[in-house]
């Protein structure tokens, strides 16, 4: 399996793989459940290599480990997970 940074890195850089709809589904704790993200609301803080940045629906930033990062969907396909 392709470790997430990896992953996260191409749908960054490579334009040609990133012409598609990208969700994120992130583990929730508070909640107890995954929640899913368009990736047009995920933001990779300048030099953090351990955590991400999600907005949610209500506008507020969360950051989230990427330990916690459970699957990435593309295209509604899901193309990478984590158990």
């Amino acid at each position: 399996m392709m470790p997430i940074q990896d992953l996260l890195h191409r749908i960054q850089w490579d334009r040609e793989f990133a012409r598609a709809d990208f969700q994120l589904g992130y583990y929730d704790r508070v909640d107890d459940r995954i929640i899913l993200v368009p990736m047009a609301r995920v933001h990779f803080p300048r030099g953090e290599h351990f955590s991400l940045e999600v907005i949610d629906e209500q506008g507020a930033l969360h950051t989230v480990p990427l330990h916690r990062v459970k699957a990435v969907y593309r295209d509604g396909n899901q193309i990478w997970h984590r158990h």
